[in-house]
């Protein structure tokens, strides 16, 4: 299996890397990341890559632009070492919010994105719950758009919940939460929700019958988690008994912590796509489940050439 392949990660998310790597069966390839004293990154593939199927696993999380710039610095150094084929592991795609002009005279940042990871020498993609799908239309290359799902649905059927129902927090995310709802066999309400500036939401009323009922909100991302405690109160204040959130990517950033922390909710279900090892100590609602061994099945499947449609799900 692991013949002619690489596993290859930056700063951004080291501990998924680790992981992945234990799940896939070998050790990361040695890498050197670093920066000069002026703040740009240097970087160095320390092994042998020519001719090799190499994976960079590297989530463009915060800080952002820098994590972006290694990510795109290893695809360069790869391409110029040789490498066969190069696929970007990105299982959390930063930049992704801003997908179509809603304004006039801003960009279209994913799209820019994506043009940079194809310029660098990238051939494939591989991430996990995009924004908006459609992002994968930007690219001219093969994207692998995997999903969280499976992850979070196995750990919150473990789980004791009563009479369950879950939650969009806004009308964008009915879909998602009405695929969760039917494998869960849960019921569905949503959020009413008017965003009055970016980053600022203001919950209106709630659609749906939550009273008496445990109330999961589910979204792909929670950033400055605004919406999310918003929401959670709005469900309580219907009658909702016990309100959690569920989401893919917990990014967290600003003041997400404190808003959680001071929240109703009870737990917050996310993955590690991002890495949360500074958060969790601070916020003791933080429930993190690995992609790790996702991610590991799906490099396997890519570098042997099958399938890899029934990880879609």
């Amino acid at each position: 299996m692991t013949n002619g392949v690489k596993l290859i990660t930056g700063n951004a998310n080291r501990p998924l890397a680790i992981k992945v790597s234990e799940h896939f069966g070998m050790p990361l390839t040695d890498t050197t990341v670093t920066s000069f004293s002026d703040g740009e990154i240097m970087v160095q593939i320390n092994e042998n890559v020519r001719g090799y199927d190499v994976f960079v696993i590297q989530p463009t999380c915060a800080p952002v632009n820098h994590n972006l710039m290694e990510l795109l610095l290893l695809i360069d150094a790869l391409k110029r070492a040789s490498a066969r084929r190069i696929t970007a592991v990105i299982p959390y795609y930063g930049y992704a919010r801003q997908d179509r002009k809603v304004q006039p005279r801003v960009p279209i940042s994913s799209k820019l994105v994506a043009d940079l990871l194809t310029a660098a020498g990238t051939n494939r993609v591989l991430t996990i719950d995009l924004h908006a799908a459609q992002i994968q239309g930007f690219f001219n290359i093969p994207v692998d758009h995997l999903y969280a799902a499976p992850v979070l649905l196995d750990y919150i059927k473990k789980c004791s919940f009563e009479n369950l129902v879950i939650v969009s927090p806004d009308a964008g995310g009915v879909e998602r939460a009405r695929a969760f709802a039917k494998r869960l066999d849960a019921s569905l309400a949503i959020v009413d929700k008017r965003r009055e500036a970016a980053n600022v939401s203001k919950v209106m009323h709630v659609i749906g019958d939550v009273k008496g009922k445990d109330a999961i909100i589910l979204d792909d991302m929670i950033d400055t988690a605004g919406t999310t405690t918003q929401a959670a109160q709005a469900l309580k204040d219907n009658g909702a008994k016990r309100v959690f959130a569920a989401c893919s990517h917990a990014v967290l950033s600003g003041p997400a912590i404190e808003r959680i922390n001071n929240s109703v909710l009870e737990e917050v279900i996310t993955t590690d796509t991002v890495s949360l090892d500074d958060k969790i100590s601070v916020c003791k609602k933080l429930k993190v489940l690995s992609v790790s061994s996702l991610l590991a099945e799906a490099i396997k499947r890519i570098h042997e050439e099958t399938s890899v449609s029934s990880l879609f799900v």
